[in-house]
């Protein structure tokens, strides 16, 4: 089962709907649960939010994610996610121009998130922050909007997206067919 850490985005229904479609089972858990058990799940996705971390004292943030340091267990940041999983591995946020549609995103296709996925494709794109690439990980995506729109773990299977592949629609499936695929142990 994949879980999906639902921080409030009103896309994150989506999420779990494309996953169905790829025959895996959700569970759902607002950030403001109190997360237990979760090295029983094969996968964590963390969707987007109605947050601009540039605006908040992020560190309850930061803190209730510091698990993203040490779990073995495949993960997922989309948007906010991503944002959060960058900052517990040292990345900073900063404003950009609001981007509010789709764009191009050029991507390095050997990742194995994007598999599949041509190497200039469209994605969805809801957002006006970015973050700076944090230590131990390397870039996978960029657009002209925002240099790190994409990013990977150098060792662990760790994932994250500044656009948002759950209304990408074809490009967004096959992404997230690749998470599901990286988190029952398949290439």
């Amino acid at each position: 089962m994949i879980l999906i850490i639902d921080c409030g985005s009103n896309k994150s229904p989506k999420i779990g709907k494309f996953i169905d479609q790829l025959g895996e089972k959700t569970e759902y858990v607002s950030l403001a649960d109190d997360w237990k058990d979760i090295i029983t799940y094969k996968g964590i996705i963390i969707s987007g939010a109605p947050i601009l971390v540039t605006e908040i004292d992020t560190k309850p943030y930061l803190d209730k994610f510091q698990f993203l340091t040490t779990t073995t267990i495949p993960v997922l940041g989309i948007c906010f996610g991503h944002q959060i999983l960058g900052m517990v591995w040292g990345a900073t946020a900063a404003r950009c121009k609001e981007a509010r549609k789709s764009l191009v995103i050029s991507l390095e296709t050997n990742s194995k998130l994007f598999k599949g996925i041509g190497a200039n494709s469209i994605f969805n794109e809801d957002h006006c922050e970015m973050i700076s690439l944090p230590k131990h990980f390397k870039q996978t995506a960029t657009s002209d909007h925002c240099k790190i729109e994409g990013m990977q773990h150098l060792s662990k299977a760790l994932f994250g997206v500044q656009f948002h592949p759950e209304t990408s629609g074809k490009n967004g499936l096959q992404l997230l067919k690749n998470f599901v695929h990286i988190c029952n142990g398949q290439r």
